[in-house]
């Protein structure tokens, strides 16, 4: 009772918003590349959409409402959020576009496109777009691959160094003296992590607090220092990609194959209680 009290109010208020039929940012498209078809084909498809939740609204929705409903969306502005997506998606976007498409379809009930054509339409270009992002970051990883090996067989040589059987390279930056870590132990530490450029991806250290963990829970890299480093130990990891991210990568920073480095202090192997 309540929803539908507050519906009435809004569409009381949109009503009254204007009564000229027409509205912003509506009327023609010049489709000038694959991004301005994409972008309207998306606000078309969003505003197709938004008429469906009004289809289970208790009175009836006549075309002037959705007019000034319309009216109203053509002033505000996509979230940052929403375009950021888009633009991963589809490798661009024109908001212009994306609110032609919207405006013309929820105003007037009219479209360069149908509900069936635009989903074929955009699962197309998704994929060109999924298709050429893949064989991208196959090169990329290919590159990433190749420095971290020379870098690994170079850094090898360097005094202090040490290097076990899976490949993992570690100095002892300072030799604690406490317990060893099980694998199903947790365990805090501080760490500052980087890539082979010097890239921060992440760091608790500057962050300036530690963080917990179960050592069977992080990368292959970790798990094992964490098993053979005292606690009390600063060391500095080097990790190849298999003991790392491997082809996927992570976040936005580390990308296909990267090898890491990583501070690592073990401040403590925590007590089953301290978890």
């Amino acid at each position: 009772m309540r929803r539908s009290s507050i519906i009435c109010a809004f569409l009381a208020a949109i009503v009254s918003f204007s009564a000229c039929r027409k509205v912003p940012r509506s009327g023609k498209m010049d489709f000038k590349s694959s991004i301005d078809s994409v972008s309207y084909a998306l606000g078309y498809i969003e505003a197709n959409n938004f008429k469906k939740t009004f289809e289970q609204v208790p009175f009836l929705m006549d075309s002037m409402t959705f007019v000034n409903f319309a009216k109203i969306m053509a002033k505000t502005q996509l979230t940052e959020k929403y375009s950021d997506i888009r633009i991963k998606q589809f490798n661009g976007f024109n908001e212009d576009a994306f609110y032609k498409g919207f405006v013309n379809e929820l105003a007037y009930g009219k479209s360069y496109f149908s509900e069936t054509n635009a989903d074929i339409y955009l699962r197309k270009i998704f994929k060109q777009q999924k298709a050429i992002k893949d064989s991208l970051q196959k090169e990329i990883g290919k590159s990433n691959l190749l420095k971290g090996k020379n870098f690994l067989t170079e850094n090898k040589k360097h005094k202090g160094i040490k290097e076990t059987e899976s490949g993992l390279q570690y100095k002892i930056i300072k030799e604690g003296n406490g317990k060893i870590a099980a694998n199903t132990d947790w365990v805090k530490c501080v760490y500052h992590g980087t890539l082979l450029d010097k890239t921060v991806f992440d760091s608790s250290k500057e962050r300036g607090d530690t963080t917990s963990f179960a050592v069977n829970r992080v990368i292959k890299g970790w798990t094992e220092a964490l098993q053979i480093m005292p606690e009390g130990s600063e060391w500095r990891l080097f990790i190849p990609s298999e003991l790392a991210y491997g082809e996927r990568g992570s976040g936005d920073k580390i990308g296909p194959n990267e090898t890491l480095i990583f501070d690592i202090n073990l401040v403590e192997v925590l007590d089953k209680s301290k978890k």
